[in-house]
């Protein structure tokens, strides 16, 4: 699998982590920059579950990053032993559990700048998991898959700006999940300015292109393809539960 044109997802997410391992190079120090940004929101959800406030969540999530960087601990992740976001969850419970004085999150990173990290949107989404009866870990792992959505979404809405067709990504986006506010196809072809038959035809090129980002996307995250699709199907068991 090649790298996608948005350049968010490496050829699988392990070559990511084999990459971030070697910190001293520059092609390591973006690939650990492109991995903390990934993981940064699953993390602060499950710190946050855990019972910290958010600018002690906020302040540990950096300190966890920056821990994992200053002792190499990605040199100790292998694809053999299951999911990289399983060897992230218990390297972070053991830094919970083991760590006692935490540094300034501005003093600490390792040189790296989440400049991409959206605190608030971060707090709004734990917030929501706070309400609900959810676990550290499975805050962590729902975090993760919206994540992961998000950033199929991102992915597509860049590959359809590239060829002049943002603003029909943009009305016909809720049609990927059916939810109230896409109306109907004659209502998205009248806003539009096209046919229904069009729009129809426009729905299901994008729900098409939408799975296949969704697989590579999931694809980049396991060890082979034959784990796609059980991948995905946890995903959606992941979603649904509450």
């Amino acid at each position: 699998m090649s790298a996608d044109p948005g350049g968010r997802f490496a050829t699988t997410q392990w070559s990511l982590v084999l990459a971030a391992g070697e910190r001293a190079s520059p092609a390591g120090h973006e690939a650990l920059q492109r991995l903390c940004t990934i993981y940064w929101r699953p993390v602060y959800a499950f710190v946050r579950r855990r019972g910290y406030s958010r600018e002690q969540a906020e302040d540990v999530t950096q300190g966890f990053f920056a821990r994992l960087i200053e002792k190499g601990d990605l040199r100790r992740a292998d694809r053999n032993r299951g999911r990289f976001r399983s060897f992230l969850l218990s390297a972070c419970q053991h830094y919970l559990s083991n760590e006692r004085e935490r540094a300034s999150a501005r003093k600490r990173g390792g040189g790296l700048h989440f400049a991409s990290i959206d605190a608030p949107e971060a707090e709004e989404r734990s917030g929501r998991a706070l309400a609900c009866a959810e676990t550290p870990e499975i805050a962590f792992e729902r975090q993760w898959v919206l994540t992961l959505l998000a950033r199929v979404l991102d992915d597509l809405r860049d590959e359809y700006e590239a060829t002049g067709r943002a603003a029909q990504f943009d009305r016909l986006k809720g049609f990927l999940t059916s939810v109230d506010d896409a109306g109907t196809h004659a209502q998205a072809a009248r806003d539009l300015g096209v046919t229904p038959g069009a729009v129809k035809v426009a729905v299901h090129r994008l729900r098409k292109r939408y799975r296949e980002s969704l697989h590579a996307a999931v694809a980049a995250t396991v060890a082979c393809e034959d784990d796609v699709a059980d991948e995905i199907a946890y995903c959606l068991r992941v979603l649904a539960a509450r």
